[in-house]
């Protein structure tokens, strides 16, 4: 299947929505349950057993100009089950000259995998460069406004206003006045086909956060992170956030169902996350902090595929007036077994290598997991 195939079945909107009515919604339930044995630093999967993003969704077309979706998760925190609402939105169908709208709760759509759900996945747990700036995936209250260009090649572009709360910086003493609009968001993609096996696509994306930056007194960022549970809110914030991402997918004769390869890698900087004053950064550390991952995923037969994944996160960590430098490294080794499209079974090797980050220190971390799917399942992204 080509890249304009694969553009024409995922992400337009009435073909996405066409099915389903409000009188005979689309319902889905991923199952997603795990054992690991040891914990992964900002990670919500903890060591033992355990559920991961175990999900009900629900959407239809609301009439012949809007859709709506509403997709609610499972969690384990402290020991709790928790229901959380991840998407509950409502889009646009029938906007003149390519535009779209959509509105309330969803996942943003700056770099390559923040707006897939994380079931979705070819390894058991998102980047670290994404579990340390965007609480994994970043998901927010708010509206979107995107633009398909009528061109050869797939191009879009977008911008999104939200209410940013997961992506504020630390208040310990509860005295700051945070601006209730604080995220805002500029994206472009584009992509096409190289012959009738490959395709491509490449984005950029900005993101300004008006409440992310520390103020003098604060101490974001100087607790053990390793330790936090089902917690959505970024670790490391700043108000400037810089996003470069690449994805290349080949198929033989362009038919992804036998053997396929992806190829995908993005690249994160985090700026002005200091307060201008009351705290000091070595001359020879850097000013931002930032992250990079490469993946490549072989699906060499049918029902088995076999991932790589190698990333690093650096990031600042304030310990008392003075921001040191930190960094954590993985590489991942996914091995999975997928029966339809509805099952698969994951094993996963994970060596990890703290450098002063959060007292993480190099471990091997195994993880067993499966991800099931009740009910409807629509095409994954690009």
């Amino acid at each position: 299947m080509t890249f304009t195939g694969l553009f024409c079945s995922l992400f337009s909107a009435n073909l996405w929505a066409e099915a389903p009515t409000l009188t005979n919604p689309a319902v889905s339930v991923v199952l997603d349950g795990y054992y690991q044995n040891a914990e992964r630093p900002l990670s919500e999967a903890t060591e033992g057993f355990g559920l991961g993003h175990t999900e009900l969704s629900l959407s239809a077309n609301i009439d012949d100009l809007f859709y709506g979706k509403l997709t609610t998760v499972f969690e384990v925190n402290d020991g709790e089950t928790e229901l959380n609402v991840e998407e509950a939105f409502i889009q646009t169908l029938a906007m003149p000259a390519g535009f779209s709208m959509r509105g309330g709760r969803f996942l943003s759509d700056i770099g390559y995998l923040n707006n897939q759900h994380v079931h979705t996945d070819s390894f058991a747990d998102r980047p670290a460069v994404y579990r340390a700036f965007l609480g994994s995936h970043y998901y927010d209250d708010g509206v979107r406004l995107t633009y398909l260009a009528p061109t050869d090649l797939y191009w879009t572009m977008g911008s999104e206003i939200f209410q940013g709360d997961s992506l504020r910086a630390e208040d310990e003493h509860n005295e700051r006045e945070y601006d209730n609009l604080g995220v805002y968001t500029i994206y472009t993609k584009v992509g096409g086909d190289i012959g009738i096996e490959s395709s491509w696509q490449a984005g950029l994306s900005y993101l300004h956060n008006k409440n992310g930056q520390l103020t003098a007194d604060e101490h974001d960022h100087s607790h053990d992170h390793s330790s936090d549970e089902h917690s959505h809110d970024a670790a490391y914030t700043g108000q400037n956030m810089y996003i470069a991402d690449v994805v290349y997918k080949w198929a033989p004769n362009g038919n992804y169902k036998y053997q396929n390869l992806a190829l995908s890698g993005e690249w994160i900087r985090l700026t002005d996350f200091a307060p201008a004053e009351g705290a000091y950064i070595y001359p020879y550390s850097s000013h931002y902090q930032q992250g990079w991952y490469v993946s490549g995923v072989y699906q060499f037969t049918p029902q088995w595929s076999v991932g790589l994944r190698h990333g690093q996160v650096d990031t600042m960590q304030l310990d008392g007036n003075a921001f040191e430098d930190q960094k954590l490294t993985e590489t991942d080794v996914s091995l999975f077994w997928h029966h339809s499209h509805f099952s698969t079974v994951r094993l996963q090797y994970t060596l990890q290598k703290g450098t002063n980050f959060d007292g993480i220190e190099n471990d091997n971390v195994v993880t067993l997991q499966y991800v099931m799917t009740l009910g409807a399942h629509g095409a994954h992204q690009f």
